[in-house]
């Protein structure tokens, strides 16, 4: 029970500290509202059927939103001091990626409860459902789980906050795809198990790069 305590006081610190500042959460709603407000209002005079842009400006805007989160995820560690204590406490390092990883997950999905409905209500589209719920879990922990290695990786770099979406983009394509396309075929009335070569290629990607980024974390934080 010892390594769940330690998980769990890690993330309860970055809850705790994002609740006085609110700095992450502030920055990564204000730009999905933006970002929806502005797709909708430049699609609505110029697309006919909006049902089949939806899916992609829904994940355009749930990815740029996360990069923000991703980069203040280790930038606020690193200028308050506490990555060298976190890294220099009696605790493997991997249960710092995995706390981490958590923390972001859990930012991630309250900015992206929160923007569903207003998207929904926008486009007048069914978004609040169980299925699609589980899509967007599964896409946001591929994209949290890569996205925090990389954010460890460049927070000592001087271009951080460029480097980062520029490493981390290629790397998750396959998660956007596959979340465009399950969003998409959910939106068109299919169901998930008609797609579930869709499904298995993003749990496959979930599982695949949470091992290696959980094998590498120990070496990428390393001076």
């Amino acid at each position: 029970m010892r390594p769940l305590r330690q998980l769990g006081a890690i993330v309860w610190k970055d809850i705790s500290a994002e609740l006085r500042t609110k700095e992450m959460f502030s920055s990564m709603f204000v730009f999905v509202f933006l970002a929806i407000v502005v797709f909708n209002f430049a699609f609505e005079l110029r697309v006919d059927n909006v049902r089949q842009v939806a899916p992609g400006i829904l994940w355009v805007a749930f990815s740029f939103a996360g990069v923000l989160g991703l980069n203040r995820s280790f930038i606020l560690e690193k200028d308050r001091g506490c990555l060298e204590g976190l890294l220099l406490s009696p605790l493997d390092r991997s249960l710092v990626y995995f706390a981490k990883v958590l923390s972001n997950l859990l930012f991630m999905l309250v900015v992206e409860a929160l923007a569903l409905p207003i998207f929904t209500a926008l486009f007048n589209l069914p978004l609040l459902r169980l299925d699609l719920g589980l899509v967007v879990l599964l896409g946001t922990l591929g994209f949290a789980g890569v996205g925090t290695l990389f954010s460890a990786m460049v927070v000592n770099t001087r271009a951080r906050e460029v480097l980062l979406p520029v490493l981390l983009f290629p790397i998750v394509t396959p998660v956007l795809i596959a979340s465009v396309k399950l969003t998409g075929g959910l939106l068109d009335g299919e169901s998930l198990s008609a797609m579930g070569h869709w499904l298995r290629l993003l749990g496959a990607f979930d599982a695949i790069f949470l091992a290696v980024s959980y094998m590498t974390f120990d070496y990428v934080v390393e001076e």
